[in-house]
């Protein structure tokens, strides 16, 4: 068993590392091919970045990197949050930072792929550009910046607040209106809206499933449980319809994410264990929600 979990770390890594250079990629290519060519302003700290920019553009006739303004900017919310969230988590999502300022110096999407169609640019780019922040966050990191804040609530609160996160950024993007003209702040705002809400359909860390699992080998089943997840389960003694077998059922309530690890614990103690999982609407009780790991 241990060295399956040592086995499951080593695994975990190389896909942070994948998630967060794919995300920086995607990033790069939505803010090149879609962000930029409309004028648009994407969210959080790289929206506070490109508004920076723009105003300094402006007002000023000085050019700032945006690549700069992004670590400039997500550091001292990375140093001021790393003891509340992991620093295995906190390491991950600056290196997603990094990677996206670096490949914002070194590649050129938008000769061959930008578009001048803004409806295009904010729908495609939005749902784009919100896969890219879901692709951080399934290799548990982030795109930085308002993430470690949105996560870090999220955590302690055990429920998603994407929908407050907007709320932020469209207070942002109407600052952006009153600078530099609201039709570029609406659509702004729309490609806010859309990148949100694919956040929230394909981000499901705080959706709470229960699982039912049925097995001959309890005292095992409940001791490997026990060992390496932190949730209560209770168990009721039952008989198999067909084998008129004693069996044991097991019922606990999980997070989504959780249910491949513990699947895969079961399955190793008992290949014979019935496991059935659905979605738990509402739970009441106390509830333990993992760290940002």
């Amino acid at each position: 068993m241990g060295k399956y979990i040592k086995n499951n770390r080593k695994i975990a890594h190389i896909v942070s590392l994948i998630s967060v250079i794919l995300s920086a990629l995607l990033q790069t290519f939505i803010i090149q091919a879609f962000i930029q060519p409309a004028d648009l302003l994407s969210s959080g700290f790289t929206g506070v970045a490109i508004l920076i920019d723009k105003i300094s553009k402006t007002f000023f006739n000085q050019t700032i990197s945006v690549s700069f303004l992004l670590i400039a900017l997500n550091i001292p919310v990375a140093l001021l949050c790393y003891r509340a969230i992991s620093k295995r988590f906190v390491f991950y999502s600056l290196l997603q930072v990094f990677f996206s300022s670096t490949f914002l110096k070194i590649f050129d999407f938008e000769p061959f792929f930008g578009t001048n169609d803004d409806i295009l640019n904010v729908i495609f780019g939005g749902f784009l550009y919100g896969i890219g922040i879901v692709l951080a966050l399934k290799g548990r990191a982030s795109t930085g910046g308002t993430d470690f804040i949105a996560l870090y609530v999220s955590n302690k609160k055990s429920k998603s607040i994407w929908n407050y996160v907007f709320m932020f950024n469209v207070v942002l993007l109407c600052i952006f209106g009153l600078l530099f003209g609201w039709s570029e702040a609406g659509y702004s705002i729309l490609f806010q809206y859309v990148s949100t809400r694919t956040i929230s359909t394909f981000h499901q860390r705080y959706v709470r499933v229960t699982l039912q699992m049925t097995t001959s080998k309890p005292d095992e089943v409940i001791n490997a449980y026990i060992k390496n997840f932190r949730h209560g389960l209770s168990c009721v003694d039952a008989i198999g319809g067909y084998s008129k077998k004693n069996v044991t059922v097991i019922h606990t309530v999980v997070s989504s994410y959780e249910v491949p690890d513990i699947v895969e614990t079961m399955k190793m103690v008992d290949p014979y264990i019935i496991i059935n999982s659905f979605k738990t609407e509402q739970f009441y009780g106390r509830f333990y929600q993992a760290p940002i790991d």
